[in-house]
């Protein structure tokens, strides 16, 4: 039975400590040897991209690529996820994945401050209010008590209104800033979700002990955080160290100007594994960079599926 799971069915059957939970599984399986990822390529076409990227889980016995178009304007960018039986080759499922990759971006985010974050962070900033904010910071509360969350964007009313929606949402309060360094200053977790080419966060501004997550950018033009937060990150880790050496930016441009080298970059599944202490001491700052990966989309996609499975959700496909 091949089934298709639209958007609205894959976030009824994906809440973010789940997701978080499903992702932990996937990258200790990476960390084990069980998958295999392959990093996102891009084919230029006349109006824009197409994107391609691919994992397989031999513990979650799935495999599986997603794909999208980015055209913009009226094309959009519809995504769709295809996943498979890893011993028989059936197709499982086609889900629609725009929410998908939201709710898992924010996810990868949420893992790694499980493992990076202190234990007693409770403040957040994050820079950017758009779509893929607001499950960033629902990640970060799933991990840690929240007692206060700070938003900055370029558009006073964006922020503003991401604030209030969020504060209900998360029954946490989340207060609009009129600065990027107003938002950073003193938190304990911080979060860049933009999609700007150039930093808007200082290394400067960090605390002692902060987190960062950076996870908007997935191209070597663009870069959210400067020199200085990969120089003071005393532990950097990375989703894939393969496709960060493609599209992390905020790596990329100082590993070319000799301040950072890529033998100081550890992967995700390092860190989950134990391998690696996600957290070198409470003074010590840290930083994760997201570059989302293909095995977070299939890890997300496998347990779509096989809730949808038991609940009998979605449509069966006549293939």
């Amino acid at each position: 039975m091949t089934l298709f799971l639209s958007d609205a069915e894959v976030v009824q059957l994906l809440p973010m400590a789940e997701c978080i939970q499903a992702l932990e599984e996937a990258f200790s399986h990476a960390g084990a040897g069980m998958t295999e990822n392959k990093p996102r390529s891009r084919i230029r076409m006349p109006n824009g991209f197409f994107h391609f990227m691919a994992a397989a889980d031999a513990e979650h016995k799935v495999f599986g690529y997603k794909a999208y178009p980015s055209f913009g304007g009226a094309g959009g960018s519809k995504m769709i996820v295809m996943l498979y039986d890893f011993e028989s080759g059936a197709l499982l499922a086609c889900l629609e994945a725009g929410r998908l990759g939201q709710i898992r971006t924010g996810a990868a985010s949420g893992l790694a401050t499980r493992y990076m974050a202190r234990e007693q962070a409770a403040t957040v900033g994050i820079i950017g209010s758009g779509f893929q904010a607001r499950t960033q910071l629902e990640a970060v509360c799933a991990v840690r008590k929240v007692s206060q969350a700070r938003v900055y964007s370029r558009r006073a009313e964006r922020r503003e209104q991401f604030a209030q929606r969020m504060s209900q949402q998360l029954n946490v309060e989340v207060l609009p800033v009129e600065s990027a360094q107003a938002c950073v200053d003193g938190a304990d977790v911080v979060v860049t979700i933009t999609g700007s080419r150039e930093p808007v966060m200082e290394g400067a501004w960090l605390a002692a002990g902060a987190h960062v997550n950076a996870a908007g950018g997935n191209h070597w033009m663009r870069r959210e955080v400067d020199e200085e937060t990969v120089e003071r990150a005393e532990l950097v880790v990375v989703d894939d160290l393969e496709q960060a050496k493609i599209e992390c930016g905020d790596l990329l441009w100082p590993e070319a100007r000799g301040s950072f080298r890529w033998d100081q970059a550890h992967e995700l599944r390092d860190v989950v594994a134990g391998r690696v202490r996600g957290r070198p001491s409470e003074e010590s700052i840290t930083l994760f960079e997201s570059m989302g990966v293909a095995l977070e989309d299939i890890a997300a996609a496998q347990l779509v599926y096989r809730k949808a499975v038991d609940q009998g959700i979605g449509t069966e496909l006549p293939f």
